[in-house]
C-alpha cells in the first residue's frame, strides 16, 4: 500500500479477509488458536509466521489489521497495539530502561504520563531528568552520554506547547538515546514524527483513531527489531493486549479519521481566531494563531494547528466553572478527539494530582480549560461559547 495516499491506507491497508470475502473486517473473537498437529504447535512457539498466531495476549487476526493499518499510516516499520493509550506510553518506556537508567523528559507532561515517570520508574530505579521541553539548551545540559530514552509530547497537554521534535531527536541522538514521542495532539493526519526523527511513536487510539467516544486503546510504533524484540516481550508477558472488538472499532475509526479531523482541526482554527482577544479571555492558546510562540514551528512540523485550542477565563476557577457550567453544546469530560466537542479544567482533573508550584511552572491556571473540537457547526459552537463567556 505504500505507493498510496494516506487517505487510499486508511480504508485498506491490512485488510485481512476470510474465505468468506467479506467487505468489512472481520472481529475474530477468539483468546487462542487451534493447532492441526503438535508439531504445528511446536513451531509456532518457537518462531512465528507471518500470519500465524498463538494467544490473543500475543496477537490476533483483527488486532494485526490495525496494527498493519496504523504503521502504513504512520510510515513505521511495525506496531503493537494496546489496551489503552497509558499501557502504550508505560510498554514504551518500561521497555527500554532498566535500574540505573536515566531518562530526560519534557516537563509540560499529561498527568499519568508524569506518574508513570516520576513515581513508577523512578521508583525501580530509574532517574528522571525534566526539562522544559521548549527549551534546546536544557535538553542539551540534560542530555549525557548513557542517557537511555527521551521522552515528550510533540504538543503538549494541556498548554499546547509545541517541541522541536527534530532538533531534540538530533541532540538524543548524539548521546545514543532512544527517542519516544506521545503524538496524540499531532495525530496520525498531520504527523511527521518518524520523518523528523522519532524512534517510537505513542498515541492513545482512545481520542482521534477511534473518535467518537467508545472505546479505550493504545498503539506503540517503531522499527521491527524494536517492537519485536523489546516492547512484544514486555507486553505479551504483562497482558497490555487490545481486545479485538476494540480493534474492530479502531479500524472503523480509521476509515474517516482523515475526514473528520481535518474538519475538527478547521473548526479549530475558526474558533481560536474568532476568540482571540475576547474581553473575558486572557488568554487563547492554539498553535495555529500567530501569536502562538512556536506557530512557525507547528506549521513546519505538522501543518495545522490541530483539534485542541485552550483558553484561559478570566475569574480564576470560579470563573471557569461558571462558564463551563453555562455552556450548551460543548461537553464536559476529559477526554478529547471525539465527534463532540470536549470542555475540561485541567486544574481540578487531568493535572489535579500535580503541587501547584508545578502547575504554575507549567501554566495550568486556576481559569485555564482546554477545548476538544469535535464536529458540530462551528457557528452553533462559537455561539455556545461566547454565550457561556457571559456568565463570567
Amino acid at each position: 500500500m505504500s505507493k498510496w495516499s494516506k487517505r487510499t491506507q486508511q480504508i485498506h491497508a491490512g485488510i485481512r479477509r476470510s474465505q468468506y470475502g467479506e467487505v468489512a473486517e472481520a472481529i475474530y473473537l477468539t483468546q487462542g488458536f487451534v493447532y492441526d498437529t503438535a508439531e504445528q504447535a511446536e513451531a509456532r512457539f518457537v518462531e512465528l509466521g507471518e500470519d500465524e498466531f498463538i494467544y490473543a495476549r500475543y496477537g490476533n487476526p483483527t488486532v494485526r489489521m490495525f496494527e498493519e493499518r496504523i504503521a502504513a499510516l504512520e510510515g513505521a516499520e511495525d506496531a503493537f497495539a494496546t489496551a489503552s493509550g497509558m499501557a502504550a506510553v508505560n510498554g514504551a518506556l518500561t521497555s527500554v530502561v532498566k535500574a540505573g537508567d536515566h531518562v530526560v523528559a519534557a516537563r509540560a507532561l499529561f498527568g499519568s504520563c508524569l506518574y508513570i515517570l516520576e513515581d513508577i520508574l523512578a521508583r525501580f530505579g530509574v532517574e528522571i531528568t525534566l526539562v522544559d521541553g521548549t527549551d534546546l539548551d536544557q535538553w542539551r545540559a540534560a542530555l549525557r552520554p548513557g542517557t537511555a530514552a527521551v521522552f515528550l509530547e510533540s504538543v503538549s497537554n494541556p498548554t499546547l506547547e509545541v517541541i522541536d521534535l527534530k532538533s531534540v531527536c538530533d541532540l538524543a541522538h548524539a548521546v545514543g538515546a532512544i527517542v519516544i514521542v506521545d503524538n496524540v495532539f499531532a495525530t496520525p493526519v498531520f504527523s511527521n514524527a518518524f520523518a523528523l526523527g522519532a524512534d517510537v511513536v505513542v498515541y492513545s487510539a482512545t481520542k482521534h483513531i477511534d473518535g467518537q467516544g467508545r472505546c479505550l486503546g493504545g498503539v506503540v510504533l517503531g522499527s521491527r527489531d524494536y517492537i519485536r524484540g523489546k516492547l512484544e516481550p514486555y507486553l505479551k508477558h504483562t497482558g497490555g493486549a487490545l481486545s479485538p472488538f476494540n480493534a474492530w472499532v479502531m479500524l472503523k475509526g480509521l476509515e474517516t479519521m482523515d475526514l473528520r479531523v481535518r474538519a475538527q482541526a478547521d473548526s479549530a482554527l475558526k474558533l481560536a481566531t474568532a476568540l482571540e482577544g475576547h474581553p473575558k479571555l486572557s488568554r487563547v492558546i492554539y498553535p495555529g494563531l500567530k501569536a502562538h510562540p512556536q506557530h512557525d514551528l507547528a506549521m513546519a512540523q505538522t501543518g495545522s494547528g490541530g483539534t485542541v485550542l485552550s483558553l484561559e477565563v478570566t475569574g480564576g476557577q470560579a470563573g471557569a466553572f461558571r462558564f463551563l457550567n453555562a455552556l450548551e453544546i460543548v461537553t464536559i469530560s476529559n477526554n478529547l478527539g471525539d465527534a463532540k466537542s470536549i470542555i475540561t479544567h485541567p486544574a481540578t482533573t487531568t493535572h489535579q494530582r500535580l503541587p501547584q508550584d508545578q502547575k504554575d511552572l507549567l501554566g495550568i491556571a486556576p481559569g485555564l480549560v482546554r477545548l476538544s473540537v469535535g464536529l458540530e457547526d462551528a457557528d452553533d459552537l462559537l455561539t455556545d461559547i461566547t454565550s457561556a463567556l457571559k456568565m463570567i
